[in-house]
């Protein structure tokens, strides 16, 4: 059974989180060992748990754990058994499914076509339907997580090799998912056929001169482990790499790709690359536009960090106001910190955010942040930065009002804990103590990107959280979300 809610709001549980980042390698020595490195860093994906499967040619070895990639896998008692030139690993945020070490990926399987190993960033959102059919037809599941779903389609598909087992199972599912997969015949890396998460390939060229290939949530991940760039995965695109031979599958009906566009806001690390896009240049350019929207009368401009300071430095050279670090943020605070009580629960923000005190008193100030989900973190920092002695403190966020829930991997509330589907702004800005509060508008957003307006017809990603306009079927929400209904199914079965 469920022991944990999944909505249960996390310390910074002000913050929208995605479900996680994979990274896999094909045709390395010590595959497992440069997975770690990446996993390294993709560790703003997901905090919660981390693991690496590896294959060394006749058997599977995994490894996975609570908690953070190190402390885990930095341990040579734990990296040894890692052998293979093949690897994949993920590190969780979860979304669906209890924080438990069942729910740990890689999930592995032993099918009867060998061994299978999936990593999975994002979410099936017709899961609940999947599991009920698959349980009654005699699956029985091992884990709470919605990836599970993909194993037993493989597993009970009528087709003969694994890669059309993989992509029959995939054209049953809905959602948004990139995938890595090792199996005997080989690893496959693909993505859903709209592109909302993301997934990027490169290579390392080795001293023998082989090539080893790699696949990542990110860019920054290739940069750790010293690989080259290729190319990202398309959306609906399969590649399978088996040996030196890469090939590329388009199994899916090509549809208008709608890629996150919540990657640009807060997930990927702002030195990464995405859609060939900077996303830090992209940051600087929503706060830009931030200011030219709902500019301030103001002393300085101070990022929340760490999420917020690019688009306070666009906001700060837009307006000509002075850019300063007045939040202070502590790198040392773990998500696992127990709080014994209110009180102590209502000063521990101060463990992880505390107010430049000389710097802000007295002033009026503009404070930027990506976005407000709950906004009982906004709260917290409104009411330190009036503590501190500020004379004015203008809340200003770096995308559109947060008014719908995320289905595709990012834990958001139901919507009706969302602050901004609750209140209209003046009660957003009394909520949250602000003399004023200001969103970048959802054209404003596009026009960072390069855009001259959303196109309301053919919009060129997701942005249902802001919009409602769900690029899918939702197939298991009925006024409730997925991850909810997936829970109360989850403990129907187990």
């Amino acid at each position: 059974m469920l022991t944990t809610n999944p909505f249960e709001a996390p310390e910074n549980g002000d913050k929208l989180h995605e479900e996680c980042g994979v990274f896999g390698i094909s045709g390395a020595a010590d595959a497992a060992r440069l997975v770690a490195l990446g996993l390294h860093a993709l560790q703003h994906r997901g905090q919660e748990a981390a693991g690496i499967t590896s294959f060394d040619g006749a058997e599977f070895h995994t490894h996975r754990a609570m908690g953070h990639v190190a402390g885990n896998f930095d341990r040579e008692d734990i990296m040894v058994p890692l052998r293979g030139t093949v690897a994949c690993g993920h590190v969780r945020y979860s979304t669906t499914g209890e924080t438990a070490l069942r729910n740990v990926q890689p999930l592995y399987a032993d099918l009867a076509s060998g061994g299978f190993a999936i990593a999975h960033n994002g979410n099936i959102s017709n899961a609940m339907r999947l599991r009920r059919d698959l349980v009654r037809r005699g699956s029985i599941f091992q884990s709470t997580s919605d990836t599970e779903t993909i194993i037993h389609l493989v597993a009970t598909s009528n087709y003969r090799t694994v890669v059309d087992k993989f992509i029959d199972a995939l054209k049953r599912v809905e959602g948004a998912y990139s995938l890595i997969v090792m199996t005997p015949e080989g690893m496959i890396a693909c993505r859903d056929p709209l592109g909302i998460r993301p997934l990027v390939m490169g290579r390392i060229e080795q001293s023998d001169g082989s090539q080893a290939v790699i696949f990542a949530s990110e860019t920054v991940a290739l940069d750790v482990v010293g690989a080259t760039f290729v190319r990202s995965i398309d959306p609906g695109e399969l590649v399978m790499v088996k040996g030196s031979e890469i090939t590329s599958h388009r199994p899916f009906a090509p549809v208008s790709a709608r890629p996150c566009i919540f990657e640009f806001v807060y997930f990927s690390r702002p030195d990464s690359i995405s859609e060939d896009r900077s996303v830090y240049t992209v940051r600087k350019a929503i706060g830009a536009q931030l200011a030219i929207e709902s500019p301030v009368d103001a002393d300085l401009v101070i990022p929340v960090p760490d999420s917020g300071t690019p688009a306070a430095l666009g906001y700060a050279q837009e307006s000509g106001i002075p850019f300063e670090l007045g939040i202070i943020r502590s790198h040392y605070v773990g998500r696992t910190f127990i709080q014994p009580g209110d009180k102590v629960r209502h000063l521990g923000v101060k463990l992880k955010h505390n107010a430049n005190r000389a710097l802000i008193a007295g002033k009026k100030i503009v404070l930027i942040d990506d976005s407000i989900v709950r906004g009982t973190t906004s709260l917290k920092i409104v009411e330190m930065m009036r503590e501190a002695g500020a004379a004015e403190v203008h809340m200003r966020i770096a995308s559109p009002p947060t008014r719908h829930s995320c289905f595709y991997g990012v834990d958001t509330p139901e919507r009706a804990k969302l602050l901004a589907a609750t209140k209209n702004l003046e009660e957003m800005a009394a909520y949250i103590k602000a003399d004023s509060l200001a969103f970048v508008s959802i054209d404003g957003l596009y026009k960072a990107l390069g855009e001259p307006q959303r196109n309301a017809i053919r919009p060129s990603h997701c942005d249902a959280c802001f919009t409602g306009d769900y690029p899918t079927t939702l197939t298991d929400q009925d006024d409730v979300s997925s991850v909810d209904q997936f829970a109360l199914l989850a403990e129907r079965v187990s």
